[in-house]
């Protein structure tokens, strides 16, 4: 048996008798989104004037970024969980992400004054968000790394890093509907820390749970 015959014996080992792959995504991606929502309705809930909010475009572009990057890394992940993965394919689409923030900042560096934008860039509410983005992704984390089990991911901390983001995508999302500041020099400072963050905590915790 030469190596690549060996991978695929070890990956079709770790597979759960009677439950599939697409079963173990589809309950885990579902059990993400509620233990997040739950822990952000407990623990913060709506901006109060998230109607008024919502009709603004800095608003609604951080829902647009926040979701292209739990979209993104929630399929990288997906592919990760396997040892013949090729995650070259999937740059441009984790790309989107950094892509719309990048020129979302742009956009507002032209669209704000100078003097303007150390202000926005520090907010009003920067350790809430650098607090309630990982305590909300948290959940999402853990369930996202147990599924990594049922696969046979050759890079670990890869792996775990993108769970990492998948959880931080959907956390940020929902901590999006609390946060009163929109500007993208704020969501591209504080919301990038607090993601990055889950993907070093995915990437550590991965080395140690997901072992095959």
């Amino acid at each position: 048996m030469d190596t690549n015959d060996l991978i695929k014996a070890l990956a079709a080992d770790t597979r759960r008798p009677g439950l599939s792959m697409n079963a173990v995504w589809f309950a885990t991606c579902a059990g993400a989104l509620v233990f997040a929502g739950l822990v952000f309705s407990i623990l913060l809930g709506p901006r109060s004037d998230i109607a008024i909010a919502a009709e603004t475009v800095r608003f609604l572009f951080k829902f647009v970024v926040t979701m292209a990057l739990a979209a993104a890394a929630f399929l990288a992940m997906r592919v990760a969980a396997w040892p013949e993965a090729d995650l070259r394919k999937l740059l441009p689409y984790l790309a989107i992400a950094p892509a719309l923030v990048v020129g979302g900042v742009v956009l507002e560096l032209f669209a704000v004054p100078r003097d303007a934008w150390a202000t926005r860039l520090v907010g009003t509410n920067s350790l809430l968000c650098l607090t309630f983005i990982p305590l909300i992704g948290l959940a999402p984390l853990g369930l996202f790394l147990l599924a990594l089990r049922y696969g046979a991911p050759s890079r670990p901390a890869l792996s775990g890093a993108l769970a990492g983001l998948a959880a931080g995508g959907i956390a940020s999302t929902f901590y999006a509907a609390h946060c009163p500041d929109d500007s993208p020099l704020f969501v591209a400072t504080w919301y990038t820390i607090a993601v990055l963050g889950l993907a070093l905590l995915g990437a550590l915790g991965a080395r140690w749970l997901i072992r095959w």
